[in-house]
C-alpha cells in the first residue's frame, strides 16, 4: 500500500532522479533510493554495534590472558 505525501527536494536531486529513473516514474526511482538509504543507514549501525562489541571483546582477551598466566604459575608451583 502507497501513501501519498508530499516533500520538498533540492533541485540537484531532482534532476538525479530524473535523470536515473529510465522508464520507471519518478516516485518509483525515488523510493528505491530511500530504501536503499535505509539499507544502507542499519548497516552502519550494525557496524557500529560490531566495532563496540569486538572493542570490548578485545579488552576482555587482555584479562583473559593475565588470567591465564596466573593460572599456569600456579599449576607449575604444584
Amino acid at each position: 500500500m502507497r501513501l501519498a505525501k508530499s516533500f520538498t527536494i533540492e533541485p540537484d536531486i531532482n534532476s538525479y532522479v530524473d535523470e536515473t529513473k529510465g522508464d520507471r516514474s519518478a516516485s518509483d526511482r525515488v523510493n528505491e533510493l530511500l530504501r536503499r538509504a535505509m539499507l544502507q543507514e542499519q548497516y552502519d549501525r550494525l557496524e557500529a554495534e560490531a566495532a563496540e562489541f569486538f572493542a570490548q571483546a578485545k579488552t576482555d582477551r587482555t584479562e583473559t590472558k593475565a588470567f591465564q598466566k596466573a593460572s599456569i604459575q600456579t599449576f607449575s608451583r604444584d
